[in-house]
């Protein structure tokens, strides 16, 4: 992955991004922010040929204009995110034009970075992919893409496949526990070939829930795990193929705190196989685990202190992957509302700016309920009578 820094200026709602990449680097803020802008614009710096490439030979045809392709790649009602005499990108330090990104045409088709975006359960069509055809021309490229992938996927390496979890050969009996226990409820996901169309659906013994009976998590849930199993294939390469760095867009989407804890360790086995992960996320839950990476960092704690957090059994699988995770350099940007970021990668509790103590919002109402917690119970202890003024 060429990309070290990436810096965007005055595209869509971000005034000034400046972001150094880390092996793992975290995104947070409220919504429309600018997040997925930035990861997008990621996403095409690196992987530009590989963008036209698809964008061909599926048909579209932006004609060399900006505007076209900037609707095309980002989604309908997009194209203007881009001010002609105002808007700039720089890739590690050196300015590079729009013109080269949406018009001429690149060598590399291959893709470094692998796009898992917000929108991924709109991939399932009564339970199975879609075709990268089967979006409206208004449908942002990270999409339609993400579904051409899950779909090559079960229709070519997992053609024959019946089971799709549990599945030995893709995730360690770690994950695979508490994957079954948080995200699955000990259901089988299978692929039933009953019926005319192929569909996935949820097993335990003769019971089969079809996918608009899915719990909206495990909706969101197995598209993800799908590509995680792409990306964590079952040879004795790590890594697959060209792809480097991987991006995640709200992976907690769904879930409870249990199943995201497990979606966090999966991430940390991304980083053990050599990728680079970008996550943006609006879950504190996120936060919380980066800082207690960083505290046991600066510490120099056993790494299998953080399998403890996870309450996951210390096998030697795992520890590797808990010693990886710790080595590797974490980086947490805040993304404001005036379209500013912050490097807030500190996370330190008693800084005096607001977006750090509060790591960007994510841990700012919890702390305002035990401020307000603790003076009704500082009240009581004054006034033990508990006698009020009625409103």
């Amino acid at each position: 992955m060429k990309t070290r820094s990436l810096e965007v200026e005055r595209v869509g709602q971000i005034q000034k991004a400046d972001v150094t990449l880390g092996d793992l680097t975290v995104f947070v803020g409220p919504q429309a922010t600018g997040k997925s802008i930035f990861l997008q614009f990621l996403k095409l710096v690196e992987d530009t040929g590989y963008i036209h490439d698809q964008l061909r030979k599926h048909g579209i045809d932006w004609k060399g204009e900006i505007e076209r392709f900037l609707s095309v790649y980002l989604g309908e009602g997009m194209q203007n995110v881009w001010r002609e005499t105002e808007s700039r990108i720089k890739v590690n330090g050196e300015s590079v034009g729009i013109e080269e990104l949406a018009i001429r045409r690149a060598r590399s088709r291959k893709a470094a970075v692998f796009y898992i975006p917000a929108q991924r359960v709109l991939t399932l069509a009564n339970g199975w992919p879609r075709p990268f055809q089967g979006f409206t021309s208004g449908d942002p490229f990270t999409a339609r893409d993400f579904s051409e992938n899950f779909r090559l996927l079960m229709e070519e390496e997992f053609s024959g496949a019946l089971y799709l979890f549990p599945k030995t050969r893709r995730l360690k009996e770690e994950y695979r526990n508490l994957l079954s226990r948080h995200a699955f409820g000990g259901f089988a996901l299978v692929v039933d070939r009953n019926r005319t169309q192929k569909r996935l659906v949820l097993q335990k013994q003769e019971d089969s829930i079809g996918f608009l009976a899915w719990s909206a998590g495990q909706r969101e849930f197995v598209p993800l795990l799908m590509d995680l199993y792409w990306l964590m294939t079952s040879a004795k390469v790590q890594r697959r193929g060209d792809t480097q760095c991987v991006i995640i867009e709200e992976p907690e989407m769904g879930l409870h705190p249990n199943a995201i804890s497990v979606v966090l360790l999966l991430v940390f086995e991304l980083l053990w196989r050599g990728y680079r992960v970008c996550i943006s996320t609006h879950s504190p839950h996120v936060s919380d685990v980066v800082w207690a990476l960083r505290v046991i960092k600066e510490h120099r704690a056993d790494p299998t202190k953080l399998l403890e957090l996870f309450d996951v059994r210390k096998s030697d699988p795992m520890k590797k992957v808990a010693q990886k995770a710790i080595q590797k350099h974490v980086r947490v940007y805040y993304f404001n509302q005036q379209g500013l970021v912050a490097d807030i990668s500190n996370l330190d509790p008693g800084s005096d700016r607001a977006e750090e103590a509060g790591w960007g919002g994510l841990t700012e109402f919890s702390g305002r309920v035990n401020d307000f917690i603790a003076s009704i119970v500082a009240n009581s202890q004054r006034n033990p009578s508990g006698s009020y003024d009625p409103i």
